[in-house]
């Protein structure tokens, strides 16, 4: 009997069904940088320090002693504050004396910069000031075939291109 068992299995075979689903998924994404400007204007700042000097502010009979000017911060013309001044006199004659004073005058509030052909065109600012141009398609090409095969030309600076399959076969 188990001589026979492997023909008696040839006689009566199973049926089995499958079900195969093959998915390709084909993706291309091309794109190209925009120009951007990145401005830190300089701040305005006043200081001063110093050894036997008297300092005041005003003039005539609104004179302050012992008071020092800087920026007057409810003077705004165009973002950058207005300054006052310090008066200084010496406090005794013939002895030594020191002062250290410094002013430096903020940038004014700009305007809208436009970008015109990747470039923008800038004012001059104290602060940092970084410029990225856009992009340029120049030659940018990206084929994309149904069997999977991508073909990526690069294009000018500032622009990529990314092409990808995915395939995905189910046995159910």
């Amino acid at each position: 009997m188990k001589k026979l068992l492997p023909f008696i299995i040839f006689l009566f075979p199973s049926n089995a069904f499958a079900e195969i689903t093959a998915k390709y998924v084909t993706s291309a994404q091309i794109s190209i940088d925009s120009p951007y400007v990145i401005t830190n204007a300089a701040p305005s700042s006043y200081s001063i320090s110093g050894n036997n000097v008297t300092t005041s502010t005003g003039t005539g009979d609104s004179v302050v002693t012992n008071a020092i000017g800087g920026l007057n911060l409810g003077s705004l013309s165009n973002g950058v504050p207005a300054l006052v001044n310090t008066n200084k006199t010496v406090t005794t004659a013939g002895s030594a004396f020191s002062l250290s004073e410094s002013c430096q005058a903020g940038d004014v509030t700009q305007s809208a910069i436009t970008p015109s052909s990747g470039i923008a065109t800038l004012p001059v600012l104290g602060g940092q000031t970084t410029v990225i141009s856009g992009g340029t398609a120049g030659s940018l090409a990206l084929t994309s075939l149904s069997s999977g095969i991508h073909t990526c030309t690069a294009g000018g600076s500032g622009t990529s291109c990314i092409g990808s399959t995915t395939v995905q076969i189910t046995i159910d």
